[in-house]
Formats: C-alpha cells, sequence, structure tokens
C-alpha cells in the first residue's frame, strides 16, 4: 500500500474537524469582536467590490450596514479599463469619480457638494478609508471583460513601461485626466492585475506565447514603478496577480519568478464547472476535495486543493497563495434528479439557468444537499429540473480552517454584493480565518 502524504492528512483532518463543528460554530464570535484589517497578524480577506454595483443599490456603504467591512483586511475595486492606446483608462467614469452621492447614500452622511473635484465612487472609498483607516483598497486591472489589451501592451519593453506609469499616474498618484492633479491622490495602496490569460484567449483575446514572459516582465515593471512611487511616500504598495487555478493556464506563468515580485497570488479557485458545459455532468464549481464519484475525465476533476498542491510544486510559497471563494452559483436546468434523487452529477438538457448571487440562490426553491467529499452544498428542484453548485456560510468557514491549517495567505471573494443583507458569508469566513 503506497504512504499517504502528511500533508493530504493534514487536510483531510482540518476538513473533517471544521466540518463538526461549522454550523455551530457561526456567528459565535463577540459582537465587539475587533475587525480583521485592524489586526496586521490575520490572515488576508480581500473582498471585491464591483464598479458597476451602484446601478443595483450596492453601494460602500452596504458594506458597513451589511456588516461585511468589520471583517475586510484589503478592498479590490473591478476593474480599471486598458484603452487601445495600452494605457490605464477608467471604463466607466460616470460610476469612478462623476456619480453625486447623497447624504443618505454616502459613508460620511454628508452629500456631495457642487465643484467637488471628486465624486463617484472613488470619494466613497476615500470616505471608507477615512473611517477605517487600515484597510487597504487596491484597484484592480483588466478582469474578464477588459483584458483584450494585455497582450498588445506587453509585448515591448515601451508598452510595458507606459501603461505602467499610466496606472501609477492614475491610481497612486491620483493624476486622473480632466479632474485637478491629485484629486484622486491616497485612495488605491496598490493594483491586482487580472490578465486572464497570459497564453490563452480567455474572452476572446489575442494571445500567444510570447505571453509567458511578457507577463513576467509586465509584473516586474509594476514592482519596479511601484516601489520607486513608495520611496518617495515612503509607503509600500501592493501587487498581486490574480491567476488560474487550472494548472494547463497555470503552466504558462513562469511563477518562481513572478513570486519574486508580488506580494501574494490571487489564485481563482472557482468556476470549475459552470455555464460553457450547457448538458453537464452537473459538478461543484469550487471543491475544495475531489468527490471520486465525479464522471468527469481526470483532467476536468479540479478541485481547490488541486490548485494550492500545483503553486506549491511549483515553488510559491504557501504565505504567497490567496483562494478565491464565490459569492454566486452556477446554475443547470433540465437536470434529472439521477439515482439518489438530487441531481448530482446527472446531465443537463436545457442549457444553463444562469449565476445568481448566493443573496437570489439561498432563498430559491430546492433543496439544499451536502457534499462531506467535495465539502461544498448544492441546491436541486425536481420540480423545475434546476440545480445549483454554490459556497454556504458553513463551506466558507470549513475553507477558512483549510487557508489556516496549510499556512496559506488568505482568501479573496467575489463579489460583496452577492453576500446576504446581514453579511452571513463575509461573518462565517473572517470567523473562520481568525481562528474565533
Amino acid at each position: 500500500m503506497p504512504a499517504i502524504r502528511p500533508a493530504l492528512l493534514r487536510r483531510a483532518a482540518a476538513t473533517a474537524a471544521a466540518a463538526c463543528c461549522a454550523l455551530t460554530l457561526l456567528g459565535a464570535a463577540p459582537a465587539n469582536a475587533e475587525p480583521a484589517h485592524r489586526d496586521g497578524g490575520q490572515k488576508e480577506l480581500t473582498g471585491y467590490f464591483t464598479q458597476w454595483g451602484i446601478y443595483s443599490g450596492f453601494l460602500e456603504k452596504n458594506l458597513i450596514t451589511t456588516g461585511e467591512i468589520d471583517h475586510l483586511t484589503e478592498l479590490d475595486y473591478g476593474f480599471s479599463d486598458i484603452s487601445a492606446a495600452g494605457l490605464c483608462s477608467s471604463g466607466d467614469s460616470w460610476a469612478d469619480y462623476q456619480r453625486p452621492f447623497s447624504a443618505t447614500e454616502a459613508v460620511n452622511g454628508q452629500a456631495d457638494q457642487a465643484g467637488q473635484a471628486l465624486l463617484g465612487n472613488f470619494n466613497q472609498l476615500r470616505e471608507l478609508k477615512a473611517k477605517y483607516p487600515k484597510l487597504k483598497i487596491v484597484m484592480s486591472i483588466g478582469g474578464w471583460s477588459w483584458s483584450g489589451q494585455f497582450s498588445k501592451l506587453a509585448s515591448t519593453a515601451a508598452g510595458r513601461q507606459n501603461f505602467v506609469a499610466s496606472c501609477v499616474d492614475q491610481y497612486l498618484k491620483g493624476d486622473i485626466p480632466g479632474l485637478p492633479a491629485g484629486a484622486a491622490a491616497g485612495i488605491f495602496d496598490g493594483f491586482a492585475v487580472d490578465w486572464e490569460y497570459p497564453g490563452e484567449p480567455g474572452n476572446g483575446n489575442p494571445y500567444g506565447p510570447q505571453d509567458t514572459p511578457d507577463y513576467t516582465a509586465l509584473m516586474q515593471e509594476f514592482r519596479q514603478q511601484e516601489d520607486q512611487v513608495g520611496q518617495d511616500t515612503g509607503t509600500h504598495y501592493l501587487l498581486t496577480a490574480n491567476t488560474s487555478a487550472n494548472p494547463a493556464f497555470a503552466a504558462k506563468l513562469e511563477l518562481p519568478e513572478i513570486a519574486k515580485v508580488v506580494d501574494w497570488f490571487n489564485v481563482m479557485t472557482f468556476d470549475y464547472h459552470g455555464s460553457w458545459e450547457p448538458t453537464g455532468p452537473t459538478d461543484f464549481s469550487s471543491a475544495l476535495f475531489q468527490d471520486p464519484n465525479d464522471p468527469n475525465p481526470a483532467a476536468d476533476r479540479y478541485t481547490v486543493d488541486q490548485a494550492v498542491q500545483y503553486y506549491e510544486g511549483q515553488g510559491v510559497r504557501p504565505g504567497q497563495i490567496g483562494l478565491a471563494i464565490p459569492y454566486y452559483a452556477h446554475e443547470w436546468t433540465g437536470v434529472a434528479p439521477g439515482p439518489n434523487g438530487d441531481g448530482l452529477f446527472q446531465p443537463a438538457t436545457a442549457g444553463v439557468a444562469g449565476t445568481p448571487n448566493y443573496n437570489q440562490v439561498v432563498t430559491a426553491p430546492g433543496q439544499t444537499h451536502w457534499d462531506p467529499l467535495a465539502a461544498e452544498p448544492y441546491k436541486y428542484d425536481p420540480a423545475t429540473g434546476t440545480f445549483a453548485s454554490y459556497d454556504d456560510p458553513a463551506s466558507v468557514w470549513i475553507k477558512g480552517q483549510y487557508i489556516r491549517a496549510e499556512h496559506l495567505r488568505g482568501t479573496f471573494v467575489w463579489s460583496l454584493d452577492g453576500d446576504t443583507s446581514d453579511g452571513s458569508l463575509t461573518a462565517a469566513l473572517g470567523e473562520s480565518l481568525n481562528g474565533r
């Protein structure tokens, strides 16, 4: 019988213990517990705030009313766009810095004034930082929709230098085009580079094998220019890389070299299965461990633990690995109950229903089930044949325990507006990461 790796035993033990305790410990933190971002020794809990959230009523102030802010160490703002000229640019200037906020909408309870230099989300982020001065706020660049210019701009030294300089000027120095110089200074503490993906088409983007060394050079350029500004301000500006959890995609990154310049990797350990598989089989979108009953081919059996093992195997230190947690579900429709009556690992005949937020799927019709091997919930409604894979407070608590057991950097969540009105996911995750 082959020897069992000690690391895997530790992972299994941590998960089993967490599964037994999660439901009883959720919400057990005292009401006056210190927010995570006030203690530099805590695990990272980064939450994504979406630029477009204001159009559906999710404002910066909501982070306070939901209680999510009390668990965050960092807030990532998604996203900065990239212009056709290969420069950082606003994808929605109205949302970013032009929309006036009323007194009832504003973090500080005061309405924006006529002639005010900076408005919109950026000003609300500034107010949030004034109220929570140890909270780091980071500009995320690119993302799924806005990564189309990365391959071209990164292909030359001049392109990389000009691009990074434009990002530094706008978001670190605060020189927003059309506004007074320095109008947005002091808001952002660094960058999360979200190129989806070097060496892969992502959302139909240009790509090629040259992306591999070019991405490394781009991250090195970010580090160099951030450090130069930091010398003048006495500040260490953060640099994180949002990278794929798929080993085939991650293999196109020079991880050991990139690890020398980034503070940590935000490994996108979600979207393992979903809308790109319209006929199924239904499966977990963010499984922690592998359920051996998964009918997918071996190359398509993805787990969070697999991604961690891959990155560590490439020489990335555990303390430089942050894991992603989705605050949304992937759904399939036309799913038969299957032999267990729960729709798991079954084909779908009517395509994909969508990607609702957790705060929507938790109240949707159907029965919630739990897979102890994947450490993930799922919901199945036999009346409509709808199957949903998602994370809930119990599963995120277990992932927090896994992060602690494996000595990882922390986690990031997409996105904070997907949580419930009482911030149940973020509270469970924060309590778990902090050992409460």
